[in-house]
């Protein structure tokens, strides 16, 4: 399932890390560390953004409808550094490659580190990014919370802006998928003390992903509840999106799937019967009067699809709760559903708590997750008015200067 990929940032970082043969410090850095990824057909210089005012059409060679949410390197990421205290400065296009990392760099040994995860859409009209500045305050939220420089919004939506624009061909077709962004911020400087980092590196980097459903039909998952693990606790950072709060969960999430669950259900670590997210999801249930509810925040993570399937609802004229929902109540639903940037939304077909199993809607997707699908993706590939003004154009004019 989707979910369980989000947490492979704290990997994905270590595997940018250059081999000794294939880094250079200082002037020469760009120029030797492409030399690996040529195979690749990765470009030795990078576009003026600036130049480019439309996306270009999707790639030809690329098999868009065998993609899932999986690694396909693109031409460039974008790049800014900072030091402790001081503001993240404009950043810049590098030719996609490894991020030169100290052996003691602070994300490495002490998981100062935090991510994020958005979409760009081509759509009948454009080119879309749904959302961005939530991400934006997010990341920053998450900053504050772990003592690294905060991020202006100019130099996020430069880097969103430059992302989108220098790779736009691997935008898939629409209807097909989609590109996916993923902002990293972390504590790139060397240090032996338990403390926050010197030094601070903001990136963006991106790959194509397929459609989740293909050809359309949603498809609802099984739940295991994880009953001997416990993802956050109370005064904790499970609010925050956080490298290293998606590798203590890999554990429940391998067990589910090996006993023939798509994913693992997490309860709170207070009492164990409220229940938290759904693998690395937020997750909803629609009581038998209609009644939608989902956790509250506090040692959930504040999803940018949660709240935007929440505003949805409630315009749509659905009552929707934001509350402590206890697995009791869960398992006596007429459906449920997940939320997240990776998969959308995505209807749970069963529950299975110790002995007890529950299926919802008898296996099939209910009405109301449906109509809330269609919605959010309705409104994602333009189909329908934005009313709430969420969708970004990354080809026109900054929302703010640098």
């Amino acid at each position: 399932l989707v979910f369980s990929s989000c947490g492979s940032v704290l990997v994905m970082l270590l595997s940018l890390i250059p081999t000794q043969r294939s880094i250079t410090w200082g002037r020469q850095f760009k120029t030797n560390t492409v030399r690996s990824f040529a195979q690749q057909g990765t470009p030795n210089s990078v576009p003026d953004v600036n130049a480019i005012t439309k996306p270009l059409p999707p790639k030809e060679g690329l098999d868009w409808d065998s993609m899932s949410f999986a690694l396909t390197p693109t031409n460039y990421m974008f790049v800014a550094e900072t030091s402790k205290g001081q503001e993240f400065p404009k950043g810049e296009l590098r030719p996609w490659g490894p991020l030169p990392l100290y052996p003691a760099a602070t994300i490495i040994n002490y998981g100062q580190g935090i991510f994020e995860g958005l979409k760009a859409f081509r759509t009948s009209k454009g080119v879309v990014v749904f959302r961005p500045f939530e991400n934006w305050k997010r990341m920053n939220d998450g900053a504050d919370a772990f003592l690294m420089s905060r991020i202006p919004r100019a130099v996020f939506e430069q880097g969103v802006q430059s992302i989108v624009r220098a790779n736009s061909e691997f935008i898939p077709p629409e209807n097909r998928g989609a590109l996916y962004l993923r902002p990293v911020l972390f504590g790139s400087g060397a240090a032996l003390g338990v403390a926050p980092s010197n030094s601070y590196t903001f990136a963006i980097y991106a790959t194509p992903v397929g459609s989740y459903f293909k050809g359309g039909k949603i498809t609802p998952i099984s739940l295991l509840v994880a009953a001997s693990h416990h993802r956050a606790a109370p005064k904790g950072a499970g609010h925050v999106k956080a490298a290293g709060n998606y590798a203590p969960c890999f554990q429940a999430q391998k067990a589910a799937k090996d006993a023939g669950y798509n994913e693992a259900l997490f309860v709170d670590a207070k009492h164990e019967k409220y229940l938290e997210e759904a693998g690395a999801s937020n997750i909803f249930i629609v009581g038998k009067d209609g009644t939608i509810a989902t956790p509250g925040l506090g040692t959930i993570l504040p999803g940018v699809t949660r709240n935007s399937i929440i505003q949805l609802a409630k315009q749509k004229g659905y009552r929707i709760e934001e509350r402590r929902v206890p697995l009791e109540e869960a398992m006596e639903a007429s459906e449920a559903f997940c939320t997240g940037t990776g998969a959308s939304l995505t209807p749970v077909g069963s529950i299975t708590w110790g002995d007890k199993k529950v299926t919802f809607n008898d296996g099939q997707v209910g009405k109301v997750t449906q109509d809330l699908y269609t919605t959010l993706l309705d409104l994602q590939f333009q189909r329908s008015p934005d009313v709430n003004k969420w969708l970004y154009d990354p080809f026109g004019e900054p929302q703010e200067k640098l």
